[in-house]
């Protein structure tokens, strides 16, 4: 990293880095979780959800990837082994051991408020103090937010689709 950019940030970079780092663990784990419950889902309306799953998957790989450039930028290394991924995750993984839509859809739900959580934090955290980090970390709240809303309105569809039987 440039030296004037990590002069900019007005905290511990090296607590920011960790921090970006337990994100970035986050991001790789809920790409998993919603590229692997598209694949197994099943039941009312699984197509819709498949499909927005793997658009959510596809949506937090690029989170994944913002917040890895962000860690090289600060003079740090993103987590390299998968492993590790689980030890640092604020959020961790919920395995789809049931692969029935309503659970698919709570667990990425519950995951989503995680992340909201995690990234309001982050946010309140930077605003002041790093303002790249800040708008990166703001991008990725704004979607979390979207996810949620519609994965939230994908399972009240579902709720109206079995109440209507």
């Amino acid at each position: 990293m440039g030296t004037k950019g990590r002069q900019i940030v007005g905290m511990d970079v090296d607590e920011l880095i960790k921090l970006l780092n337990q994100a970035f663990a986050d991001e790789w784990l809920a790409y998993y979780q919603y590229w692997i419950g598209a694949k197994v889902v099943k039941g009312p309306m699984k197509d819709a959800v498949a499909s927005e799953l793997v658009l959510h998957a596809t949506e937090e790989l690029a989170h994944a990837d913002m917040l890895a450039m962000r860690i090289i930028q600060l003079g740090g290394t993103p987590i390299i082994d998968p492993k590790d991924w689980s030890k640092f995750s604020h959020c961790g993984y919920d395995a789809p051991v049931s692969a029935f839509v309503k659970d698919i859809l709570a667990q990425n739900i519950k995951g989503e408020q995680c992340a909201i959580d995690v990234y309001q934090k982050l946010q309140m955290l930077v605003r002041d103090k790093d303002p790249v980090t800040y708008n990166i970390v703001l991008t990725i709240l704004q979607q979390e937010v979207e996810h949620e809303e519609d994965l939230q309105a994908l399972d009240e569809d579902l709720d109206s689709l079995m109440m209507s039987k």
